[in-house]
């Protein structure tokens, strides 16, 4: 297994990244513009699609809904990955090297980032009519990417705990510096026992203010989506930014919190 050292050093590459995210707020400003004019421009069906989704959302939380995946095949795939480890359930994985996590989820971000930007490109075809189908297809390649990243890391989102935090998840990749701060502010405990998912829940505040800052994250690049034909670079730009954002999010998220239990973990060896 890692050494303390080996472990403090993913822990400083995980803080490193954290403080890089605060200096995107400009352009997280910026990107939430035009989407008072997207509101505008935008059909009536398009607009029901997206409230919908933010039904949706909320039954993803409470029972998981049609976005809860079967966990086996992702298990059966770590466990091929680290064939010197006894691998039965999800939790048998959190004992295998944080080495073996890296790789791994980083494979699964390079393979969702590719299928998001061939929808997004696919649905640049026909602008605003294919932008209702693409806005729920691309919600749930986010929901199943940070599910798949949870076992990979050794949890369960069949846990509504684990569903909450990716919820925190998708809001941190869309918030802004102020957003991002209280985020991890919010999910800094969850490698304390006492943390409930209600106190998970509670901190979401609604789930109006999840969607919202879901949707204004990528709302100025869908409004150039919704141009025929043009609308192919855009989807696929778009698309493939916000799958690579929600994914390395993922990652650092997770990989943090298991860090973090690798470390009590040994000192509770060497204690």
């Amino acid at each position: 297994m890692e050494s303390r050292a080996q472990l403090q050093q993913y822990l400083q590459e995980i803080e490193k990244w954290e403080k890089e995210q605060q200096g995107l707020w400009f352009w997280e400003k910026l990107g939430r513009i035009p989407f008072v004019l997207l509101d505008k421009l935008t059909p009536s069906f398009v607009q029901k699609k997206i409230a919908l989704l933010m039904d949706e959302l909320g039954s993803y939380i409470q029972s998981g809904g049609k976005y809860l995946i079967n966990e086996q095949a992702m298990i059966a795939k770590i466990r091929h990955y680290s064939s010197n480890w006894t691998i039965q359930d999800v939790q048998d994985i959190g004992q295998i090297p944080v080495h073996h996590m890296v790789a791994l989820s980083e494979q699964l971000q390079q393979e969702r980032v590719k299928l998001a930007t061939v929808q997004g490109a696919s649905t640049g075809i026909g602008g605003i009519f294919t932008l209702a189908i693409d806005i729920p297809f691309i919600l749930g390649v986010a929901l199943k990417t940070l599910q798949e990243i949870a076992i990979i890391h050794g949890y369960d989102p069949n846990d509504k705990m684990e569903r909450v935090f990716i919820i925190k998840c998708l809001q941190f990749a869309s918030a802004d510096i102020v957003g991002k701060e209280a985020i991890l502010k919010d999910i800094s405990s969850m490698h304390n026992a006492e943390h409930t998912s209600d106190t998970m829940i509670a901190q979401l505040q609604g789930w109006q203010e999840v969607f919202n800052t879901y949707r204004d994250q990528f709302g100025w690049k869908k409004l150039f989506q919704m141009i025929p034909v043009v609308g192919i670079v855009f989807g696929a730009y778009a698309n493939k930014g916000m799958i690579q954002d929600i994914a390395e999010t993922g990652n650092m998220l997770y990989r943090k919190r298991r860090v973090y239990e690798k470390l009590k973990e040994a000192d509770g060896k060497i204690g």
